[in-house]
């Protein structure tokens, strides 16, 4: 067959039809091949090289089974079944395997070749590649379900929350105004590891460890950014850990802000991290604030919700009630905060 571009074509005068369709044929894109009736191989397009990896020469009168991987072989079967009775086979999606092994996702259109008499003598075949779909529809899919997973999470922790408050709020209007806040902390973690809509690559979106408690902390923050400071190495922190971070340091937050440092204009907040052996440390440490000692408190809510997160980690939690503030440290295993590595 002679290549002349679709281009060239158009100009020839008068044109010959056949010509124009080979050209036309010739320039796709798109993989057209056409095969005789028992399934050989009759032309191959440049579009069919580029997909599939073989040159005309390579493939014309062999099997069209070349390009079926095993698994697939009874496709072509019916195929030439529905040909044989006059039928188009329109876009279906399938896989066929490339010269040099690999698989490729293809939306596929078969239609029947009649001869003069309208005898049917052989099949064209378009293919397309659809990979880039198949990965954006599969990425869609793994999105879709992550989000269904968190928002199950979410009603459930929702839920023990309520339960939990309800028990030693002294009001209606005080179980509203605290879920209120507590909700906010957890919204704020959340949006922090949203997977992105409009990465293509996928990939990990997991927060910091710092990334996180600035976001919680930042209501309680002077115009200075003095008030809770925060020093120490950074850690990612896996996406199944982050609502639990959250509420850990809301808590000691709003109780700061009720009874401790934060509730006095001089009172100060210094958190801390560090890696100590396979364990990441964590300390809130209040400075400045009203005096404290371990009688003057209580098991409220907020204990008992610091020390049911804790559990779930697991992470050891150490108070200490010192003369001007509480002190309280974290330590949590490395590959227990921090995300799985992908395996590649």
């Amino acid at each position: 067959m002679r290549r002349i571009s679709a281009a060239n074509a158009l100009a020839i005068a008068p044109y010959d039809p056949k010509e124009l369709l080979a050209s036309i044929v010739e320039s796709s894109q798109d993989a057209i091949i056409s095969k005789t009736i028992n399934g050989f191989i009759t032309s191959w397009n440049r579009g069919a090289e580029q997909l599939f990896g073989y040159g005309a020469e390579e493939v014309v009168g062999k099997p069209i089974t070349i390009l079926i991987p095993q698994d697939r072989l009874d496709e072509e079967p019916a195929i030439l079944a529905k040909l044989c009775a006059g039928l188009t086979v329109d876009h279906f999606d399938t896989i066929r395997r490339r010269k040099d092994g690999s698989l490729i996702d293809i939306s596929l259109t078969i239609s029947p070749i009649r001869d003069s008499d309208g005898t049917i003598v052989g099949a064209s075949k378009i293919a397309r590649d659809v990979s880039s779909r198949k990965r954006e529809e599969e990425r869609q899919r793994l999105l879709l379900g992550e989000m269904h997973h968190r928002v199950k999470n979410l009603f459930a922790l929702t839920s023990g929350l309520i339960t939990m408050a309800s028990k030693s709020a002294a009001s209606p209007a005080e179980l509203a105004d605290s879920m209120r806040q507590r909700l906010s902390a957890l919204a704020a973690a959340h949006d922090l590891t949203l997977p992105s809509l409009d990465d293509p690559q996928g990939r990990d979106e997991s927060a910091t460890l710092h990334q996180l408690l600035e976001k919680v902390v930042a209501p309680y923050q002077d115009e200075s950014w003095q008030r809770i400071s925060l020093a120490g190495p950074d850690f990612r922190v896996a996406q199944s850990h982050t609502t639990k971070v959250a509420l850990l340091f809301h808590e000691l937050a709003t109780n700061a802000a009720k009874y401790g440092a934060l509730s006095v204009h001089e009172g100060r907040v210094n958190i801390t991290t560090k890696a100590v052996d396979d364990y990441v440390n964590i300390a809130w440490e209040e400075t400045g604030g009203p005096a404290i000692s371990k009688r003057d408190t209580s098991t409220g809510f907020g204990t008992r919700l610091i020390d049911s997160i804790a559990r779930g980690f697991p992470a050891t939690v150490n108070r200490e009630w010192r003369a001007y503030g509480l002190c309280v440290t974290f330590e949590i295993a490395v590959r227990t905060l921090q995300p799985e590595k992908a395996v590649t």
